[in-house]
Order: C-alpha cells, then structure tokens, then sequence
C-alpha cells in the first residue's frame, strides 16, 4: 500500500513538475516575443521550432530523476532539495543548449537584435536568459508549496509511514525522539527491538520492545513495518554486518544510525567507489576543490578591497604606535593554520616593547605582545593562563588598548589574507605551543584546522572572544568547519562588520 502511495505521489510531482517547465518554456519565449515585437501566435510550428517546450519538458524530468528528486527522502529539508532544484537547472539547460544546436534550433538563428538595458542583445540569448530564471524559480517556488503540503497531511495522519528501531540504547531513543519533534516526516516508530539477544524491557519511550536480536526475524514477521532503522550502541558494532545480512531477508527500507557525536564529523559522509570496493569519506577538508578556489577568491577580493578602504586609518594607527614608545610598529607572533602550517601574524603592536630580557625563561612566560582572541582558559573552570592580557593589563599602551577594544590593531592580518596564509573568515590561529597542549586536553581540537584561520569567524561574531569559555568556542569553531559553505562566510562578514569589531571581551 504505501509503494502505491510513494509511485502516486511521484507521478502527481512529475505532473506537477512538467506543467511547470511548460509554463517557464512559455512565459520565457513571451518574453522574447514581446521584445521583439513579433506577434504571440501560438501555432504549432512555432511551439517546435522556437519555444524549446520538444528539448525542455523531456530534458528536465530526466535531470531532475537523476539528480535523485523523485525518490522518497522524508528527511530532507526544504532547503536542501531547492539546492538540488538549482543545480538540475544548470544541469538540464547545458543539455538543452547542445541538443538545440545539434538539432540546428531556430534559438541559434535569430535574425534581429534587441534592446536590453541599453545593450542591443540576440532575441534568442535573451529567451535562454529568462528560461535560466524562470525554471528554478517555478520549480523551486512549485515543490516548496507541494512539500508543504505533504508536510500538512503527515502531521494530522495522512501518508504515514510505521519503522521499526533496532536497538534500545541512547542513540536509538535519539532516533525515536528525533522523529516525534519532526512530526512532518510521517515516519511513526511502532516499536523496538532490543540490541541484546533478549530483550530485558517490555518498553522503551513509551513503545512495546519486541524482544531481542535472537527473535528479530519473528518480530519482523509480526510488526510488518515500511522500513527498519538499525541503531545499535557502540559495544555492539561488531554485529552491524551479522544484523545488516540478517535483514536482507524482508523487503525493507535499512537505514543505518552510527553511535557517533556528529559534532566531531566536520562534513557530511560520502559513499563512493573504486573498482567495487566501498570507500566511506570519514572527514575530509570542507573547502578542497571549487569549493577553496571560491574561498580563496573572496579572501583576495575581501582583502584587497578591506585595505582600500581602511588604508587611512592603518596608516593613523602606525603612527600613533610609533609615538606610543619604543619598538617595532608590525609585532609578529608564530600561529598554526590549516593542517598544522606554522606561519607568522601580523598585528599593530598593542604593548611596551622590551628591547632586552634578561632570560629565555621571562620572554617564555611573559611575551613581549599577546592575542586578544587566544582562549582565557584551558579548562571549563575558567583558570587563567599565565602570560595571556587580562583586563586592565599594565602592559599594554593607552594606545595599544583603544586598538585592541575597535579590533583595529588585527587590520595588518590582511596582509596575511593576501598571502594565503590566513583567510578572512575561519577559527582564530593559535601558538604552536597552546596547539600540542590543547589536542590532547580537547576532544575535537584539532578538526579547527582543516580550514584556514581566520580574521574573524561564527564564534567571534557571537560574542566568544577574550575571557570566555573554551569549550563553547570549541563548539562554534566545529560548527563552521562541518558547515561551511561560501554563503557562509558571506554572512559571518556582514555579521561581523556590526559585531566583529567593539566588543566587551576585547582588551
């Protein structure tokens, strides 16, 4: 019953689909016609021959059933499959392009130019241009108001779909608890089964535990559900496969839930494969490929344009350094970035410079400059560390203080930007020192540098810099590592120009 349901529900959205691209195919070719002041005379030679509905309504079903978004994914968001829309469309519109001028389509032999904006611009190119916009935004606009509804029905008990949880431990009632605050799925949990070859519960959460995985076939046969999803806690790992081999006797949906902390998994998991053998992506950097040329391009436009704006207030702050005593005006400092490259940072010098120490041991525990953003502790306790500025700190100059509390004394680390040894956006750079004492202390330390360090970043524009909790940076450094995209880092910059600058925590 519910397969009929799924192949109904994928053939309405095909349905549905279709009609839209046909509404884009046209409303792109009236647009042409309208600029061109040629007459909308919807006959049939001119539907083949100029509208591309023969290339666009075929093309795109078939991209958007490779691209996977006719198949049942309950879970997934509304955003991520507009995401998937977007990409079909760039997909299907090249596919369309080439089998139009293979086919020697009337859109390549326009015969009269337009003006656009004030360009004289092919009719045709400008038909290509409103189908580009046109089709997803239709698509995306069509299977958001679809999913909403779905979403609708599911939650007062339409299209339910009734799974079984392997497993009673922690990770299983996370699924289970997971599924009753995300109620639009429709997926109901009718009962468990206990990971232990007999069960010692008659219930968990409120639902019947049928036994063990000694009685799992027999459970299987009694509850009949849509689909089964295997959570099994991490002492039982090892019989994930004997369970898996198991299963395959009923035609069931397996889902697989890991006993692991998503919090360490910088990224999401990929399947792929070589020559037959399975190869999952456990972690990997996040901004490897386009993905890091996209970065880079911003960090060099970002930076560039940074030092445009605020050359002038560098130059007054190097001179005000200057006067403010003795010593170098650029202080430099080694840090770490991303995979453990040692580099110099490049600060306005914010302290009283001492031109001699009397001992290796007193420059150790006393630099001659320190980083407003380096964690004021190494425990969840909050114990300070010797050598970090505190507030009110004697050593640095009246001057040095107004930089570090504007943030402006961190304006030469554009240069690094420029050098790709810093990106704008990313987890601050810490000393090599603190580095080997926090990858042990911490659990998931070091994930913060399978990107670069950055300027600024989500834990800085959320108010954790200075004398604030490690653990919580921690946190909101792992965070952007595991989600990190390009719109991302966009939007930490826009928060940053009203966050990441005046802050209480900095001194």
């Amino acid at each position: 019953m519910l397969k009929q349901q799924h192949q109904l529900f994928v053939g309405l959205l095909a349905l549905a689909d279709a009609l839209v691209m046909v509404i884009a195919t046209l409303a792109a070719w009236y647009v042409r016609c309208y600029l061109s002041q040629q007459t909308w005379m919807p006959r049939p030679e001119h539907l083949v021959k100029e509208s591309l509905l023969l290339y666009v309504v075929p093309i795109g079903l078939l991209s958007m059933r490779w691209m996977g978004l006719y198949r049942a994914r309950r879970d997934r968001s509304i955003a991520d499959e507009i995401a998937q829309i977007f990409k079909t469309c760039l997909l299907a519109l090249g596919l369309i392009l080439v089998c139009a001028y293979i086919l020697e389509s009337s859109i390549f032999r326009a015969d009269r130019n337009v003006q656009v904006l004030g360009a004289l611009v092919d009719v045709g190119r400008v038909q290509l241009g409103a189908l580009t916009l046109l089709l997803p935004a239709l698509l995306s606009v069509e299977r958001t108001v679809f999913r909403t509804g779905l979403r609708w029905l599911r939650r007062r008990g339409w299209n339910q779909r009734h799974v079984v949880i392997i497993g009673t431990g922690r990770v299983a009632q996370i699924v289970c608890r997971t599924f009753e605050r995300n109620s639009w799925t429709g997926i109901k949990i009718r009962a468990f089964i206990s990971h232990l070859d007999d069960s010692r519960r008659d219930e968990c959460l409120g639902r019947p535990v049928m036994g063990g995985l000694a009685d799992l076939e027999a459970s299987l046969r009694e509850l009949r559900p849509d689909a089964v999803y295997v959570a099994l806690p991490r002492s039982r790992a090892g019989q994930i496969a004997e369970v898996l081999e198991r299963l395959e006797k009923f035609a069931l949906d397996v889902r697989l839930v890991p006993d692991l902390n998503p919090r360490y998994l910088p990224q999401n998991m990929k399947v792929s494969e070589l020559d037959g053998m399975p190869i999952l992506s456990y972690r990997e950097n996040p901004t490897s490929g386009f993905g890091g040329v996209s970065k880079r391009a911003l960090d060099i436009a970002g930076a560039i344009g940074a030092l445009a704006l605020f050359s002038p207030l560098m130059l007054a702050a190097a001179v005000l350094v200057r006067l403010s005593g003795p010593g170098p005006v650029i202080f430099k400092q080694r840090r770490v970035s991303v995979g453990g490259q040692v580099f110099d940072i490049y600060k306005f010098r914010t302290m009283y410079y001492a031109e001699e120490e009397s001992s290796a041991a007193v420059r150790a525990a006393r630099p001659a400059d320190a980083d407003d953003d380096a964690p004021a502790s190494s425990t969840p306790e909050g114990q300070q560390v010797d050598g970090w500025t505190r507030r009110d700190d004697p050593r640095v100059t009246p001057i040095g203080r107004w930089l570090r509390r504007t943030s402006l004394d961190e304006l030469p680390q554009l240069f690094n930007v420029l050098l790709g040894e810093m990106s704008l956006v990313g987890p601050r750079p810490e000393r090599p020192e603190l580095i080997e004492r926090f990858r042990e202390d911490w659990r998931g330390y070091m994930l913060r540098q399978h990107v670069k360090a950055g300027m600024t970043g989500w834990a800085q524009v959320n108010g954790l810099r200075g004398q604030s909790s490690l653990r919580k940076r921690l946190q909101y450094d792992l965070f952007y590592v595991k989600n990190w995209s390009l719109g991302f880092d966009i939007k930490i910059l826009w928060l940053t120009v009203f966050r990441g600058f005046v802050h209480r925590n900095a001194h």
